[in-house]
Protein backbone atom coordinates (compact mmCIF):
# COMPACT_ATOMS: atom_id res chain seq x y z
CA UNK A 1 0.00 0.00 0.00
CA UNK A 2 2.93 2.43 0.04
CA UNK A 3 5.78 0.71 -1.39
CA UNK A 4 4.33 1.92 -4.93
CA UNK A 5 4.49 5.44 -3.89
CA UNK A 6 8.19 4.84 -4.54
CA UNK A 7 8.74 3.63 -7.23
CA UNK A 8 5.69 5.97 -8.64
CA UNK A 9 5.68 8.95 -6.51
CA UNK A 10 3.96 11.06 -8.98
CA UNK A 11 0.77 8.74 -8.25
CA UNK A 12 -0.25 10.86 -4.82
CA UNK A 13 -0.57 14.24 -7.67
CA UNK A 14 -3.46 10.86 -9.60
CA UNK A 15 -4.73 10.06 -5.96
CA UNK A 16 -5.20 13.25 -4.42
CA UNK A 17 -6.97 14.61 -7.57
CA UNK A 18 -9.64 11.29 -7.08
CA UNK A 19 -9.99 12.26 -3.38
CA UNK A 20 -11.05 15.91 -4.63
CA UNK A 21 -7.69 17.62 -3.81
CA UNK A 22 -5.18 19.10 -6.45
CA UNK A 23 -1.61 18.52 -5.95
CA UNK A 24 0.64 19.55 -8.81
CA UNK A 25 2.61 16.36 -10.04
CA UNK A 26 6.21 17.01 -8.74
CA UNK A 27 8.97 17.66 -10.96
CA UNK A 28 11.87 16.21 -8.40
CA UNK A 29 11.00 13.26 -5.53
CA UNK A 30 14.03 12.38 -3.41
CA UNK A 31 13.13 8.80 -0.84
CA UNK A 32 13.60 10.29 2.93
CA UNK A 33 15.16 7.95 5.68
CA UNK A 34 11.93 6.21 7.54
CA UNK A 35 13.59 6.27 11.46
CA UNK A 36 11.94 9.21 13.07
CA UNK A 37 13.69 8.04 16.08
CA UNK A 38 15.73 10.69 18.08
CA UNK A 39 19.01 9.69 18.40
CA UNK A 40 20.34 12.60 20.12
CA UNK A 41 17.40 13.98 22.52
CA UNK A 42 16.57 17.31 22.69
CA UNK A 43 15.18 18.43 26.02
CA UNK A 44 11.84 20.07 25.48
CA UNK A 45 9.94 21.64 29.07
CA UNK A 46 6.62 22.69 28.78
CA UNK A 47 6.32 25.33 31.71
CA UNK A 48 3.49 23.40 34.06
CA UNK A 49 1.74 20.03 32.73
CA UNK A 50 -1.33 18.71 35.29
CA UNK A 51 -3.67 15.49 35.05
CA UNK A 52 -7.26 16.77 35.24
CA UNK A 53 -10.32 14.79 36.29
CA UNK A 54 -13.70 15.72 36.44
CA UNK A 55 -17.15 13.75 37.43
CA UNK A 56 -18.29 14.24 33.71
CA UNK A 57 -15.50 14.15 31.73
CA UNK A 58 -12.65 12.00 30.92
CA UNK A 59 -9.35 13.31 32.46
CA UNK A 60 -6.99 15.08 30.25
CA UNK A 61 -3.55 16.50 30.05
CA UNK A 62 -3.52 20.71 30.68
CA UNK A 63 0.03 21.84 29.81
CA UNK A 64 0.54 25.68 30.65
CA UNK A 65 2.82 27.87 28.94
CA UNK A 66 3.95 31.33 29.81
CA UNK A 67 5.14 33.42 26.89
CA UNK A 68 6.62 36.96 27.49
CA UNK A 69 6.80 37.54 23.54
CA UNK A 70 6.15 36.17 20.01
CA UNK A 71 8.22 33.33 19.20
CA UNK A 72 7.56 31.61 15.65
CA UNK A 73 9.79 28.51 16.71
CA UNK A 74 7.43 27.58 19.68
CA UNK A 75 4.75 26.71 17.57
CA UNK A 76 6.10 23.48 16.29
CA UNK A 77 6.97 23.08 19.70
CA UNK A 78 3.80 23.29 21.06
CA UNK A 79 2.47 20.93 18.40
CA UNK A 80 5.33 18.37 19.29
CA UNK A 81 4.26 18.63 23.01
CA UNK A 82 0.22 17.48 22.07
CA UNK A 83 1.95 14.62 19.76
CA UNK A 84 3.55 13.47 22.80
CA UNK A 85 1.75 13.95 25.63
CA UNK A 86 -0.75 11.72 23.52
CA UNK A 87 1.30 9.53 22.63
CA UNK A 88 3.09 8.92 25.97
CA UNK A 89 -0.06 8.93 28.66
CA UNK A 90 -3.08 8.36 26.03
CA UNK A 91 -4.61 10.83 27.37
CA UNK A 92 -6.37 14.01 25.14
CA UNK A 93 -4.16 17.07 25.80
CA UNK A 94 -5.09 21.05 25.91
CA UNK A 95 -2.72 23.73 25.77
CA UNK A 96 -3.22 26.65 27.52
CA UNK A 97 -0.95 30.18 26.77
CA UNK A 98 -0.62 32.99 29.46
CA UNK A 99 0.50 36.51 28.39
CA UNK A 100 1.11 39.97 29.86
CA UNK A 101 0.92 41.74 26.88
CA UNK A 102 -1.93 42.11 24.67
CA UNK A 103 0.04 41.95 21.22
CA UNK A 104 1.87 38.29 22.19
CA UNK A 105 -1.92 37.20 23.25
CA UNK A 106 -2.92 38.17 20.26
CA UNK A 107 -0.56 36.48 18.25
CA UNK A 108 -0.34 33.06 20.29
CA UNK A 109 -4.05 32.65 19.55
CA UNK A 110 -4.31 32.54 16.22
CA UNK A 111 -4.90 28.85 15.25
CA UNK A 112 -2.23 27.41 13.07
CA UNK A 113 -2.18 25.21 10.41
CA UNK A 114 0.70 22.38 9.40
CA UNK A 115 0.84 20.79 5.92
CA UNK A 116 -0.31 22.03 2.63
CA UNK A 117 -2.60 25.10 2.45
CA UNK A 118 -4.96 22.48 -0.29
CA UNK A 119 -5.23 20.14 3.10
CA UNK A 120 -4.00 21.13 6.60
CA UNK A 121 -2.97 18.13 8.26
CA UNK A 122 -2.87 19.35 11.74
CA UNK A 123 -4.74 22.25 13.00
CA UNK A 124 -3.19 24.15 16.73
CA UNK A 125 -5.34 26.06 18.73
CA UNK A 126 -4.38 26.91 22.09
CA UNK A 127 -6.53 28.54 24.92
CA UNK A 128 -4.87 31.59 25.67
CA UNK A 129 -5.61 33.82 28.58
CA UNK A 130 -4.00 37.65 28.27
CA UNK A 131 -4.86 41.50 29.02
CA UNK A 132 -7.48 41.06 26.28
CA UNK A 133 -9.55 38.87 27.67
CA UNK A 134 -8.89 38.80 31.72
CA UNK A 135 -10.92 40.05 33.28
CA UNK A 136 -10.16 43.44 35.32
CA UNK A 137 -10.77 42.93 38.87
CA UNK A 138 -10.90 46.32 41.13
CA UNK A 139 -13.37 45.21 43.89
CA UNK A 140 -12.28 43.78 46.80
CA UNK A 141 -15.41 41.63 46.71
CA UNK A 142 -14.94 40.28 43.14
CA UNK A 143 -11.14 39.54 44.54
CA UNK A 144 -13.03 37.28 47.57
CA UNK A 145 -15.27 35.16 45.04
CA UNK A 146 -11.85 33.85 43.81
CA UNK A 147 -8.51 34.77 44.72
CA UNK A 148 -6.77 32.50 42.15
CA UNK A 149 -8.23 34.29 39.43
CA UNK A 150 -7.85 37.51 41.01
CA UNK A 151 -4.26 36.77 41.46
CA UNK A 152 -3.77 35.84 37.77
CA UNK A 153 -5.73 38.41 36.87
CA UNK A 154 -3.36 41.01 38.55
CA UNK A 155 -0.29 39.52 36.94
CA UNK A 156 -1.90 39.47 33.43
CA UNK A 157 -2.80 43.22 33.86
CA UNK A 158 1.01 44.05 34.76
CA UNK A 159 0.51 47.10 32.20
CA UNK A 160 -2.84 48.20 32.86
CA UNK A 161 -3.13 51.81 34.00
CA UNK A 162 -5.50 50.75 36.63
CA UNK A 163 -3.13 48.09 37.81
CA UNK A 164 -2.58 50.48 40.98
CA UNK A 165 -5.99 50.23 42.05
CA UNK A 166 -6.39 45.97 40.92
CA UNK A 167 -2.97 45.63 43.82
CA UNK A 168 -4.86 47.41 45.98
CA UNK A 169 -7.97 45.50 45.85
CA UNK A 170 -5.68 42.55 46.94
CA UNK A 171 -4.27 43.52 49.70
CA UNK A 172 -7.49 44.47 50.91
CA UNK A 173 -8.72 40.99 50.59
CA UNK A 174 -4.87 39.59 51.49
CA UNK A 175 -5.02 41.18 54.83
CA UNK A 176 -7.66 38.96 56.14
CA UNK A 177 -6.45 36.43 54.53
CA UNK A 178 -4.31 33.07 56.24
CA UNK A 179 -0.86 33.13 55.91
CA UNK A 180 -1.20 30.07 54.82
CA UNK A 181 -2.88 31.03 51.83
CA UNK A 182 -1.83 34.70 51.34
CA UNK A 183 1.84 34.22 52.05
CA UNK A 184 2.31 32.30 48.96
CA UNK A 185 0.13 34.54 46.80
CA UNK A 186 2.08 37.73 47.73
CA UNK A 187 5.08 36.28 46.45
CA UNK A 188 3.19 34.98 43.04
CA UNK A 189 2.12 38.37 41.98
CA UNK A 190 5.67 39.80 43.32
CA UNK A 191 7.37 37.64 40.75
CA UNK A 192 5.05 38.03 38.23
CA UNK A 193 5.25 42.08 38.34
CA UNK A 194 8.72 41.13 37.00
CA UNK A 195 10.95 44.18 36.18
CA UNK A 196 7.52 46.58 35.72
CA UNK A 197 6.59 49.24 36.95
CA UNK A 198 3.60 47.59 38.30
CA UNK A 199 6.65 45.97 40.84
CA UNK A 200 7.73 48.84 42.95
CA UNK A 201 4.10 49.72 43.24
CA UNK A 202 3.45 46.15 44.62
CA UNK A 203 6.14 46.69 46.90
CA UNK A 204 4.86 50.21 48.18
CA UNK A 205 1.61 48.55 49.22
CA UNK A 206 3.42 45.20 51.02
CA UNK A 207 5.56 47.82 52.76
CA UNK A 208 2.21 49.94 54.05
CA UNK A 209 -0.95 47.60 53.53
CA UNK A 210 0.74 44.24 54.22
CA UNK A 211 3.03 45.79 56.93
CA UNK A 212 2.33 43.05 59.57
CA UNK A 213 3.17 39.93 57.49
CA UNK A 214 5.72 37.71 57.72
CA UNK A 215 6.53 36.61 53.98
CA UNK A 216 9.82 36.87 52.16
CA UNK A 217 8.97 39.39 49.77
CA UNK A 218 7.76 41.26 53.05
CA UNK A 219 10.44 40.97 54.81
CA UNK A 220 13.16 41.92 52.32
CA UNK A 221 11.56 45.13 51.88
CA UNK A 222 11.70 45.77 55.73
CA UNK A 223 15.25 45.32 55.55
CA UNK A 224 15.50 47.75 52.91
CA UNK A 225 13.87 50.50 54.69
CA UNK A 226 15.96 49.25 57.80
CA UNK A 227 18.89 49.33 55.98
CA UNK A 228 17.99 52.73 54.24
CA UNK A 229 17.72 54.21 57.83
CA UNK A 230 20.87 53.09 59.00
CA UNK A 231 22.89 54.09 56.30
CA UNK A 232 21.44 57.72 56.42
CA UNK A 233 22.07 57.32 60.56
CA UNK A 234 25.56 55.98 60.78
CA UNK A 235 28.89 57.80 59.72
CA UNK A 236 30.32 58.08 56.32
CA UNK A 237 33.13 55.66 57.15
CA UNK A 238 30.59 52.67 57.83
CA UNK A 239 29.49 53.27 54.61
CA UNK A 240 30.81 49.77 53.14
CA UNK A 241 30.05 47.85 56.12
CA UNK A 242 26.41 48.44 55.67
CA UNK A 243 26.79 47.75 52.12
CA UNK A 244 27.60 44.33 52.91
CA UNK A 245 25.04 43.94 55.60
CA UNK A 246 22.60 45.39 52.81
CA UNK A 247 23.48 42.25 50.71
CA UNK A 248 23.24 39.50 53.43
CA UNK A 249 19.72 40.90 54.10
CA UNK A 250 19.02 40.98 50.70
CA UNK A 251 20.31 37.01 49.94
CA UNK A 252 18.75 35.97 53.26
CA UNK A 253 15.24 37.31 51.61
CA UNK A 254 15.78 35.86 48.69
CA UNK A 255 16.62 32.65 50.15
CA UNK A 256 13.39 32.80 51.99
CA UNK A 257 11.01 33.24 49.40
CA UNK A 258 13.04 30.84 47.07
CA UNK A 259 12.12 27.61 50.15
CA UNK A 260 8.16 29.72 50.59
CA UNK A 261 7.35 28.58 46.73
CA UNK A 262 8.88 25.42 46.44
CA UNK A 263 7.01 24.42 49.54
CA UNK A 264 3.88 25.96 48.55
CA UNK A 265 4.35 23.86 45.37
CA UNK A 266 4.64 20.69 47.87
CA UNK A 267 8.12 20.13 46.24
CA UNK A 268 10.43 18.09 49.01
CA UNK A 269 13.11 20.07 49.64
CA UNK A 270 16.46 17.81 51.30
CA UNK A 271 18.39 18.93 53.93
CA UNK A 272 21.67 19.41 51.93
CA UNK A 273 19.33 21.70 49.03
CA UNK A 274 17.98 23.94 51.82
CA UNK A 275 21.22 24.73 53.80
CA UNK A 276 22.63 25.13 49.86
CA UNK A 277 19.75 27.95 49.38
CA UNK A 278 19.65 29.60 52.92
CA UNK A 279 23.84 29.18 52.82
CA UNK A 280 23.76 31.54 49.04
CA UNK A 281 25.64 35.21 49.05
CA UNK A 282 25.37 35.12 45.64
CA UNK A 283 22.61 37.15 44.19
CA UNK A 284 22.52 36.93 41.03
CA UNK A 285 22.45 32.82 41.51
CA UNK A 286 19.69 33.59 43.88
CA UNK A 287 17.40 35.40 41.30
CA UNK A 288 17.93 32.94 38.87
CA UNK A 289 16.65 30.11 41.12
CA UNK A 290 13.95 32.77 42.28
CA UNK A 291 13.03 32.30 38.49
CA UNK A 292 13.02 28.94 38.15
CA UNK A 293 10.69 27.91 40.72
CA UNK A 294 7.37 28.51 39.17
CA UNK A 295 8.27 25.31 37.00
CA UNK A 296 10.66 23.01 39.06
CA UNK A 297 9.58 19.24 39.37
CA UNK A 298 12.03 18.86 41.91
CA UNK A 299 14.63 21.06 43.78
CA UNK A 300 17.37 19.43 41.64
CA UNK A 301 16.13 21.34 38.71
CA UNK A 302 16.99 24.86 40.44
CA UNK A 303 20.79 24.04 40.19
CA UNK A 304 20.71 22.73 36.23
CA UNK A 305 23.07 24.39 33.92
CA UNK A 306 24.81 26.76 36.83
Amino acid sequence: MHRIFQDHPGLFSGVSEALGVRFTRPTAVSIMPTDLTETSPLERRVDTLLRLETEDEEPFLLAIEAQGKKDPDKLASWAYYASYLLTKYRLQPMLLVVCQDRATAEWASRPVRFGPPQWPLLTLRPLVAGPHNMPVITDPAEVRKDLALATLSAITHVTNPDVGTILKAMTTVLRETPHTLSDPIVELIAQGMGKHPAAEIWRKLMAVDLSFYKSPISQEIRAEAEAKGEARGEARGEARGEARGEARGEAKGQAKAILTFLEARGIAIPDDARERITTCDDPDLLRLWITRTPTAVTVNDLFTDE
